[in-house]
């Protein structure tokens, strides 16, 4: 598909500047918010008008943007900045569709960020947000991939991004996502009850079809949309069976397991179909749940393979 050059995070853990894996911030209040840095990078007039979704969408990206020029940006979110949208929302009818302030508004559509990206570097080339829900950064990352095929010389920005705000959250709170008692990410996976820990986050990656100097390749990507248990384990048998001779099996499994009991029975089906003897690592505790949360962990599993230690806190075995 296409080899991952460079990569940058910003989440609830320090993953962005000097990375530390070692340490764990706990959570607050059932959430775990984004560590935003002070964004030197984004000019300060720029910055006072930006919403959360897209200031720690745009620091992440301009960082890479930075290192190299791309032929285009494709970012995948499920809400974008809703917490603006609401925000024009309510001002439409304070001021009965009258003299509003724009800023809410410019700043409120999910393809925010990838525009926001592209106007301050000047990037004219491809600029794509997919608003997928739970599927959009894995369909920025089919659309990267179908570009790097008929374009084998380009290269792309691509990224997941999403926000807790108040207005998504109460919703998804009321849909069960997350956990109604008093719960802390240092024990997520121990509390048997439904739901999980709100999170927020931003991770992009520069990529293309050159392998020198890369940080990790992706071979493939499939998405698969079930509830059947049996189902989920023919699919990775089927989506390994290319890749691995027999016998050989995975170094490393990384799963999306999220404290939310519901969903365990998926996670133990697929533990249970592998070797014992390969690991298996869990990161939900670090960022929290939010429909792009897959694209931390791909910057985890880029970090994986060019770090020589990493923290017991990330293996479940």
């Amino acid at each position: 598909m296409f080899y991952i050059h460079h990569t940058t995070c910003i989440s609830a853990q320090h993953t962005f500047g000097n990375v530390d894996l070692s340490t764990l911030k706990e959570s607050v209040d059932n959430e775990l918010i984004a560590l935003e840095p002070d964004y030197d990078s984004i000019p300060p007039g720029l910055l006072r008008r930006m919403g959360k979704a897209v200031r720690f969408g745009v620091g992440a990206g301009l960082s890479l943007l930075k290192e190299k020029k791309t032929n285009g940006i494709i970012i995948g979110t499920a809400n974008g900045g809703l917490e603006d949208c609401v925000k024009f929302l309510i001002q439409i009818i304070e001021f009965e569709e009258g003299r509003l302030t724009p800023t809410n508004f410019v700043q409120s559509t999910t393809n925010a960020v990838a525009s926001s990206l592209g106007l301050m570097t000047g990037n004219k080339g491809y600029n794509v947000t997919h608003v997928h829900r739970g599927l959009s950064f894995e369909n920025a990352m089919l659309d990267t991939a179908m570009l790097l095929s008929e374009n084998p010389d380009h290269s792309y920005l691509l990224g997941g991004l999403d926000e807790i705000s108040p207005y998504n959250n109460t919703i998804e709170r009321l849909g069960k996502w997350y956990k109604e008692s008093a719960a802390s990410n240092t024990e997520l996976y121990n509390i048997k009850s439904p739901g999980s820990l709100a999170g927020e986050g931003a991770a992009m990656f520069l990529v293309n079809n050159k392998p020198i100097g890369a940080l990790a390749r992706i071979i493939s990507m499939k998405m698969l949309h079930t509830t059947d248990n049996e189902e989920v384990v023919k699919f990775l048998q089927t989506f390994l069976e290319p890749f691995l001779k027999t016998g050989i099996t995975p170094d490393l499994l990384i799963t999306g397991e999220n404290g939310d009991e519901r969903h365990l029975p998926f996670y133990e089906a697929v533990e249970n179909e592998i070797s014992n003897d390969v690991s298996i690592m869990r990161y939900k505790h670090m960022s929290g749940e939010y429909p792009t949360s897959s694209a931390f962990a791909l910057w985890l599993s880029t970090k994986v393979l060019n770090l020589e230690i990493l923290p017991l806190h990330l293996f479940k075995r």
